[in-house]
C-alpha cells in the first residue's frame, strides 16, 4: 500500500515538475478552452469561475473511449464510484454517500424508476450526449430531494446550423454485444429537430458456469428521443422533447433446487414542453411541463408453465416550473416556483401512493469586483408526507490572479423518505419475516396482533419518519496556465437522520417483523485531485484522486459496543477504536492515470485509462456488527482500458478496444466485474 500511495505522489510531482520546466513554444501550446455550465447555478456560467466542486465530460472525450452506457463513462471519472446493489444495478457513489442521494437529470428534468433507491444507469445511452455535468456536494438549494449528495445533469445535443448533420455508428463487442446508433440534427431557418434511435443488445455473462445462473442474463434495449425547435421570434422559443425506453430481459431463478425462468420487461418514457422566454436584456424566463412515467413488470414460471411469482413497477411524477433569471449589471437573481405530483402502484404495496410537493428556489449571483464571486440561495419544499425542508447554500470564489483561485461552499441538503420506507408491506413466503413500511406499521402490527409473540420496547410511530439532512462543506483551488491544469478539493459531509431498518416485533414463527426508523448519524470527509497537461499539442496526461474516510458517528462515539470479534480460531478477543475501518463498501484510495496520444499524421488517437481502487469490505465477518480491519475485504485492483480511434475518412471513423484489459475478475466479490471486453466500431459523420 505504501509503494502505490508513493507511486501517486510520485506521478502527481512529476506533473508539477514538467509544469515548471517545460519552455513555453507558441507552436504547440494548447490551452484548456473555457466550458460554459448550467447545473451548478441554473444560469449559464464559466466552469473556472464556479465556487461549487463540479466537473465536466465532453462529447469528444465520451467519443474517444468508446462506452456506450452512462454507467460506463461515470465509472471512469474522479471521486465517482459505482456499486451495485442486491437487483445487479449499479448506483453512484459521491463523497461517500449512496446513490439515493444523487440526483440524475437529463436535460435538466429527472428520470425516475429507482427500485430501492437504486437506479439503473445503463438505461441512458451516450450516443447523443453533448457533454455531462456532474456537481458534487449538497445541491438542495436549487434541486431538492436527492441532490443530498450531488447532481448529474446529462445534457444531449441539439441542431447549432442551418444543415443536415449527425452520425450512424454501430459496435460490436463481447458477449454478443451490440450497439447502434442513429443521430440526426437538422435546422432551418426558425424550425430546428433532433431525432436519436439506439438499439443495446447483449448475451449477458456468466461467471460461475456450475450454476445454471448467469450473473447479466440475455437482454436488448431501445431507445427513441425526438426534440423539435421552433424560435417564434429572437425573443420567445419553444422546446419539445420526447424520450422512449424498452427493455425486455430473461428472468431466471434458482429457488432451493427448482429453475424457474420467465421475463422481465422495462419501460420509460419522458416528456418535456418548454418555452423560453426574454423579455428584454435584463429579463428572462423558463416555463417548463415535465412527465414521466416509469414501469417495470416481470415473471417466473416453472417448469410445467405454471406461474410462480409476478411483480410490477409503475411510477408517474408530473412537475410544472417556471423560472426567471433578472440581471442586474454583472449580478444575477434567479427564482423558481414548481410543483410535483408522484404516484406510485407497486408489488407489496396496499394501494397506490401519492406525494404531492410545492416548492421555491431563490439564488443570488453577485460579483462585486474581479476578484470576488458570492452565490447564495435557498429552497423550501412543503411536501404532503414530511416535514418541510429549507435548504441554503453559500459560495464563494476569491480570484487571486488569471491563473489561480480559491472556492468554498456550505450547503444543507436533505433526503424525503421514498415510498417503499413509508408503504412498503411485504412477507417473505419462504421464510417468513416481515418489512413494514413506517406510515403502514401501526395499523399494520395492530392486525398482525394474533401473530406477534413479543414487541419491541420504545416503538412509536406517531411522529412522521424525518428527511434524511446532511450538511456539505468544500474547499478547494482551480490553477490553470498553459498546458496545465490543476484542481483540488477537500470535502466533509455530516449526514443526521439517517433512515435505516430496525426489528420492531418478533413473531410467534421466530421471524422478525422490520420498519423503517430515522437512527444513525453518519460523517464523510476527503480529498479529491484532478490534474491534467498537454506535453505537446498531440499528448496529454490527467491524474485523478480521491481520498475518502466514511464512519457511523455512533459507532464511533460507543465503540466499547463493538470491542469484542471472533477472530479465525473462534476466540474472542479485543480491538482498539483504530481499528475500526468504516462503512462498508467504501475504498479510502481510489485514482486514475489517464493518457491521449494523438497521432496526427495518421489521424489516430490512443486512449489509455488506468484504475484503481484500495480495499474495501462488504459485510461483518467476524460478529461485532462493524466493519474493522479484521474483517474480510475485497483486495485493491487495478483496471485498465484502452482504445484507438482513426479517422478513415473526413466522415468515417474506426475504432477498436478493450474494456478491463489485463481480464480482472473476482467473481465470488465484485459479480459486476466482466472480465475483459473487447470491441470495434464504426461511424460515419455527415
Amino acid at each position: 500500500m505504501k509503494f502505490k500511495n508513493t507511486l501517486f505522489i510520485t506521478l502527481l510531482f512529476c506533473q508539477f515538475s514538467f509544469a515548471q520546466q517545460v519552455q513555453k513554444d507558441s507552436l504547440v501550446v494548447k490551452e484548456l478552452l473555457e466550458v460554459k455550465v448550467v447545473t451548478a447555478t441554473r444560469t449559464e456560467r464559466v466552469l473556472s469561475s464556479l465556487p461549487l466542486p463540479i466537473s465536466i465530460i465532453t462529447a469528444k472525450e465520451i467519443e474517444k473511449t468508446g462506452v456506450t452506457r452512462l454507467n460506463e463513462i461515470l465509472s471512469e471519472q474522479t471521486g465517482i464510484i459505482l456499486i451495485p446493489d442486491e437487483s445487479g444495478f449499479e448506483g453512484i457513489q459521491i463523497q461517500g454517500l449512496d446513490a439515493a442521494y444523487t440526483l440524475v437529470l437529463i436535460d435538466g428534468v429527472p428520470i425516475v424508476g429507482r427500485n430501492a433507491g437504486v437506479l439503473d444507469l445503463s438505461r441512458i445511452s451516450v450516443g447523443n450526449i453533448d457533454r455531462i455535468e456532474i456537481v458534487k456536494g449538497a445541491s438542495s438549494a436549487l434541486y431538492g430531494s436527492e441532490a443530498m449528495g450531488g447532481v448529474i445533469n446529462v445534457i444531449t445535443k441539439k441542431p447549432k446550423k442551418d444543415m443536415l448533420s449527425g452520425n450512424f455508428s454501430y459496435r460490436y463487442a463481447t458477449f454478443n454485444t451490440n450497439d447502434l446508433n442513429a443521430n440526426l440534427l437538422w435546422k432551418k431557418n426558425r424550425f430546428s429537430a433532433n431525432v436519436f434511435a439506439n438499439f443495446y443488445s447483449s448475451d449477458g455473462f456468466d461467471l460461475d458456469k456450475t450454476t445454471p445462473l448467469k450473473n447479466v442474463e440475455k437482454f436488448y434495449n431501445y431507445t427513441i428521443n425526438p426534440k423539435l425547435y421552433y424560435d417564434f421570434s429572437k425573443k420567445v422559443k419553444l422546446i419539445i422533447s420526447n424520450r422512449f425506453y424498452n427493455q425486455n430481459m430473461n428472468n431466471v431463478a434458482l429457488i432451493e433446487t427448482e429453475y424457474y425462468k420467465g421475463d422481465a420487461e422495462e419501460k420509460e418514457w419522458n416528456s418535456q414542453v418548454k418555452v423560453e422566454h426574454k423579455l428584454n436584456s435584463k429579463l428572462y424566463f423558463e416555463y417548463e411541463l415535465y412527465a414521466t412515467n416509469y414501469k417495470n413488470n416481470s415473471f417466473l414460471e416453472d417448469e410445467s408453465k405454471v406461474l410462480y411469482d409476478q411483480t410490477f413497477y409503475n411510477q408517474w411524477l408530473f412537475r410544472p416550473e417556471i423560472r426567471t433569471t433578472f440581471s442586474i449589471n454583472k449580478n444575477k437573481l434567479t427564482a423558481g416556483i414548481g410543483m410535483n405530483q408522484e404516484t406510485l402502484d407497486r408489488t407489496y404495496f396496499n394501494a397506490i401512493v401519492k406525494f404531492n410537493s410545492q416548492y421555491v428556489f431563490v439564488q443570488y449571483d453577485y460579483n462585486p469586483n474581479q476578484k470576488w464571486n458570492i452565490l447564495a440561495g435557498f429552497r423550501y419544499d412543503n411536501h404532503s408526507e414530511y416535514a418541510s425542508q429549507l435548504s441554503p447554500k453559500l459560495a464563494l470564489n476569491y480570484k487571486i490572479n488569471t491563473n489561480f483561485s480559491l472556492k468554498t461552499s456550505v450547503g444543507y441538503g436533505y433526503k424525503a423518505p421514498d415510498f417503499r420506507q413509508l408503504y412498503f408491506d411485504f412477507t417473505n413466503p419462504s421464510v417468513g419475516y416481515t418489512v413494514l413500511g413506517y406510515n403502514v406499521a401501526k395499523a399494520r402490527l395492530n392486525e398482525m396482533q394474533d401473530q406477534i409473540l413479543k414487541k419491541e420496547s420504545g416503538i412509536n410511530f406517531d411522529e412522521p419518519l424525518q428527511a434524511e439532512s446532511a450538511v456539505n462543506f468544500n474547499f478547494g483551488t482551480f490553477y490553470k496556465k498553459e498546458k496545465f491544469k490543476l484542481e483540488v478539493n477537500a470535502f466533509y459531509n455530516s449526514i443526521h437522520n439517517l433512515i435505516d431498518t430496525s426489528a420492531v416485533a418478533q413473531k410467534n414463527n421466530g421471524q422478525s417483523i422490520f420498519s423503517y426508523f430515522n437512527t444513525n448519524a453518519v460523517f464523510t470527509y476527503g480529498l479529491e485531485l484532478n490534474s491534467n497537461y498537454n506535453f505537446t499539442k498531440d499528448v496529454m496526461v490527467s491524474f485523478g484522486y480521491q481520498y475518502l474516510t466514511a464512519k457511523d458517528k455512533s459507532i464511533s462515539e460507543h465503540f466499547q459496543y463493538y470491542q469484542y470479534i471472533r477472530n479465525n480460531e473462534l476466540e474472542t478477543i479485543k480491538i482498539d477504536k483504530s481499528d475500526y475501518f468504516g462503512l462498508y463498501n467504501r475504498s479510502k484510495h481510489t485514482a486514475n492515470l489517464k493518457l491521449l496520444y494523438t497521432i496526427s499524421t495518421i489521424k489516430t488517437d490512443i486512449n489509455l485509462r488506468i484504475f484503481y481502487r484500495s480495499k474495501y469490505g462488504m459485510f461483518d465477518s467476524n460478529g461485532n456488527q462493524i466493519l474493522d480491519k479484521y474483517d474480510t475485504f475485497v483486495d485493491d485492483y487495478f483496471i485498465t482500458n484502452l482504445s484507438a480511434s482513426k479517422y478513415i475518412s473526413d466522415t468515417l471513423l474506426f475504432q477498436i478496444g478493450a474494456n478491463n484489459l489485463l481480464n480482472y475478475k473476482e467473481p465470488n466479490q465484485i459479480p459486476n466485474l466482466s472480465g475483459r471486453q473487447l470491441f470495434a466500431r464504426i461511424q460515419f459523420n455527415f
